[in-house]
């Protein structure tokens, strides 16, 4: 509970200023007065306001303001910025107020953060998405647009606390998805990793704190071998005459929790935990043959895993970041992660793109950032203009690894991990891609669905008779490969449209159902067509007939969801809408998140999400996609529902499983261990024996020893779910269980 006192706020309020200055060192005494007349704006504008937790709102711009400086490396202009990037939003001030105080390219950024902002506030089908858009619409304009958004959002998530379930969800899954990426292709890594680890605590706060124990119980134990492995390598160093640090960092809970599950390990079998990071002080000009110095020696004292050397220095990633990674056997049989980077490389790696306008005279760093940044410019001017189809584009291009490939000419282009020969087509130009028919790689001739390998060398082959077709997306990663396949294949549609609406519209009158614009979304949407586009090319194509309208009439037709014919023009009375047949309904207790206020509460229909599986007793989130359609529900943590919870949060409802007579969920495990006779009798021993539940399938796979074994069950609730993991666990050979979806 926050207690409210004058004195102490005033004080609290000038000391967090001063701070802001301290961090800031302003270089001349007439920029001091600038930012000194912004917080006074500021905190004039915000004097009766306050946030959830009851603090006075300008702790908030005085924190963005400090993360701006200190945190991402800002100067004057953006530190004014973040002071008063709330006060048109949320005051009595106008943009035609700053001008007047402070100049049109402080007001312009100011007015990008503020659309930002207006754009989340609408209540559209996707608000999450637009404003995300809007974003990386600032691009062309202003990139500390951008910058600031992500201060904001950085400080929002330290002060989480404060506001509600359901509301935490929402921002930590929105940023998740959203955000976390964005600092990571700005090069913002840092923020990037505090943006996950909060997050994570409030979507997965069991693990969170689970690993966050764990870290703390070994903390003595580590920091004893990090002394001891960093010894010879400080040695042998100071010997060689380098200035330079050396420790051991941390690595972020966000990934730890990524690292056991893609490698199905416990906390105590990730071997890199922590990493190795030795910064040198070097020139310029010395910098990277000081860093394979430094490489050299690491490797003259302990011995190298070669299929683990990074070499970001050479070409540097896609968000400008540059060093040398290795990993090395320790002392004690363990493998340990070394970065080696220099001064210059870890401002950079740690406030990223700001940081590149320090050097950007002095050396050409940012050239693969700045291309990264012309392609996303390139993405909003594409043609697609349906947010979320924008997003489901964008979002895999911020985390991807990159590759190097070169043209025949030599010229280095590169593109993400994964990318195929059509990727690097369109990578050169559209009409390029849109011709392609195979190439040439290192002279060896393929398909056009050829995944690449760093290093290679392509030469596009193309023919007019060519053309996109849909099963070409499955083929590309980029978002320029898919929005060009996009454009063509809509284009192409376009033209037989006027052909299928009119054989549905016939088809619909002889089926004696009215061809309304609902009745038409209706059939679209059970025929799980994208777009009425896509349903009236099938209607053009017979992909479709008069026999899926009639099953469609038949289906729907005690309903009350359809408009029937009696006559031409002439409607029947609309029957009782009843739920599908088919539809599984059980009582669950649902109110609306959208604009903070509850709903109706009741029983209502809802589907268990297949990609989840959520039981009894999971955490778990509703997403209403329709008046028509039951309630879709997701477990809080599951990709999906993060997903869903950033494009649809005003369609989100906050679910509690009702008090209700028993009832049997699917649910997944993977049991692992030692081969020997018998254990899948004494598996199923337990599952069938002591706790009474049904096997609905299962596979087991025994090779050399090992075996491996998913079975899928029907239980009541989490509770009975996590009990039969814990007796599994005492089964003689099962080394390890765990949940699956």
């Amino acid at each position: 509970m926050y207690h409210f006192d004058s004195e102490t706020e005033k004080k609290e309020i000038l000391s967090r200023y001063r701070y802001l200055m301290k961090v800031w060192l302003p270089k001349k005494e007439e920029d001091r007065k600038v930012v000194r007349k912004a917080f006074n704006m500021a905190l004039e504008a915000h004097k009766d306001m306050r946030r959830q937790s009851g603090e006075p709102y300008i702790y908030h711009p005085l924190e963005v303001a400090i993360i701006c400086a200190q945190e991402i490396g800002l100067g004057m202009t953006s530190v004014i910025c973040a002071l008063l990037h709330d006060v048109v939003e949320d005051t009595e001030f106008t943009l035609e107020d700053i001008s007047g105080l402070f100049g049109d390219e402080v007001t312009s950024i100011i007015d990008g953060l503020t659309k930002i902002n207006e754009i989340f506030d609408q209540k559209t089908a996707s608000i999450q998405a637009e404003n995300f858009r809007k974003i990386l619409l600032t691009l062309s304009h202003d990139v500390r647009v951008i910058l600031i958004k992500l201060a904001d959002r950085l400080h929002n998530l330290r002060t989480l606390d404060a506001l509600l379930e359901e509301k935490q969800l929402k921002v930590a899954s929105e940023t998740i998805y959203l955000y976390a990426p964005l600092a990571h292709r700005l090069g913002l890594h840092a923020i990037k990793t505090e943006m996950e680890d909060l997050a994570m605590k409030y979507t997965e706060p069991e693990i969170f704190d689970a690993i966050s124990n764990k870290l703390k119980e070994s903390e003595q134990e580590r920091i004893r071998f990090i002394n001891k492995f960093i010894n010879p390598i400080r040695q042998s160093m100071n010997d060689q005459g380098f200035k330079f640090s050396i420790s051991g960092r941390e690595k972020s809970i966000a990934s730890i929790w990524e690292k056991m599950k893609h490698k199905e390990v416990t906390f105590e079998e990730v071997f890199d935990v922590f990493a190795i990071r030795i910064i040198l002080d070097s020139s310029l000009e010395s910098e990277k043959a000081d860093c394979w110095t430094a490489y050299s020696i690491v490797t003259d004292i302990y011995r190298p895993n070669m299929e683990r050397l990074r070499d970001w220095i050479s070409i540097p990633k896609a968000n400008g970041y540059e060093a040398l990674h290795t990993t090395v056997m320790s002392y004690t049989g363990q493998w340990v992660e070394i970065q080696i980077r220099s001064k210059r490389m870890d401002e950079i790696a740690e406030k990223g793109y700001a940081a590149h306008w320090k050097y950007k005279d002095s050396i050409k760093v940012s050239s693969q950032l700045d291309r990264w940044l012309d392609r996303i410019k390139e993405m909003l001017d594409s043609p697609e203009n349906d947010a979320l189809s924008f997003i489901d584009d964008i979002k895999g291009y911020f985390f991807l690894d990159e590759i190097s490939i070169f043209t025949p000419q030599g010229e280095l282009r590169t593109l993400p991990a994964g990318s195929s020969v059509l990727d690097f087509a369109y990578a050169i130009h559209s009409e390029i891609g849109n011709t392609c028919i195979g190439a040439k790689v290192d002279k060896k001739l393929v398909p056009i669905n050829t995944e690449l390998k760093n290093g290679q060398q392509i030469e596009i082959i193309t023919s007019s008779r060519q053309s996109p077709r849909e099963e070409w997306l499955d083929y590309v990663v980029t978002t320029r490969a898919r929005s060009n396949i996009k454009q063509s294949i809509k284009e192409h549609k376009r033209k037989f449209r006027a052909l299928g609406e009119e054989n549905l519209v016939g088809w619909f009158e002889k089926s004696s159902i009215e061809p309304t614009a609902e009745n038409m979304k209706l059939f679209q949407s059970v025929n799980n067509f994208t777009s009425l586009t896509d349903l009236y090319y099938a209607a053009s194509q017979d992909k479709i007939g008069i026999k899926d309208v009639k099953a469609f009439a038949s289906a729907n037709m005690k309903s009350g969801w359809l408009t029937f014919l009696t006559k031409p023009g002439v409607k029947t009375k609309p029957k009782e809408v009843v739920s599908p047949a088919k539809k599984k309904e059980i009582a669950v207790q649902a109110s609306t998140i959208a604009g903070g206020h509850e709903g109706d509460k009741g029983n209502v229909g809802f589907e268990v999400a297949l990609c989840c599986n959520p039981i009894p007793g999971d955490e778990v989130i509703g997403l209403v996609a329709s008046d028509h359609l039951p309630i879709q529900i997701h477990r809080t943590k599951c990709p999906r529902a993060i997903e869903l919870m950033s494009s649809f949060g005003n369609k989100m409802v906050k679910i509690q499983w009702a008090n209700r007579e028993s009832i049997s969920f699917i649910a997944g495990i993977k049991v692992a261990g030692i081969d020997r006779i018998g254990i899948l009798h004494d598996i199923s021993g337990v599952i069938s024996a002591e706790l009474n539940l049904n096997i609905k399938s299962f596979s087991l796979n025994a090779e050399d020893g090992y075996t491996e074994g998913e079975f899928k069950l029907f239980v009541e609730d989490v509770q009975t779910l996590n009990r039969l993991l814990m007796n599994l666990r005492e089964v003689d050979g099962v080394r390890k269980v765990t949940r699956v979806d």
